[in-house]
């Protein structure tokens, strides 16, 4: 997977703060702070990218910060670069796995590729808030 860095745009937005992405109609966030808010920017641009490699989306390429507009309808409170990793082509593996752990995914699961590669995601994502702690 390559990193990418993403620009966002933190506004206002009632009581709270909303995340949009220039690059990326449609991928949204929101929170209770700014800091909320940018935070939870990080899990909704990890889910976009995931959910439209699923579906073989073109994605745009980020923009640099500066190169984006100001839109006087916005009252933004901040920009910020937002990382992720993009999704690259699937690659075909051949593992070893105990036929019981096996068995227990394919109960739970349509596809087995698809589980295990969300439970590494989530283990990922567990094993680097725990080396930032």
């Amino acid at each position: 997977m390559a990193t990418v860095m993403y620009p966002a745009i933190i506004e206002r937005a009632g009581e709270g703060f909303s995340v949009f992405f220039p690059d990326l109609p449609g991928c949204t966030s929101y929170g209770a702070t700014a800091t909320e808010a940018a935070l939870n920017a990080e899990e909704a641009l990890d889910g976009h990218l995931l959910v439209s490699a699923q579906h073989g989306d073109e994605l745009a390429d980020p923009s640099a910060l500066e190169d984006i507009e100001r839109d006087p309808e916005v009252d933004e409170v901040a920009r910020l670069l937002v990382r992720a990793d993009k999704p690259g082509k699937a690659v075909r593996l051949n593992i070893t796995m105990d036929e019981g752990l096996v068995a227990a995914i394919d109960r739970v699961a349509k596809n087995r590729s698809g589980f295990l590669s969300e439970a590494a995601r989530v283990a990922l994502a567990a094993k680097r808030e725990l080396q930032s702690a």
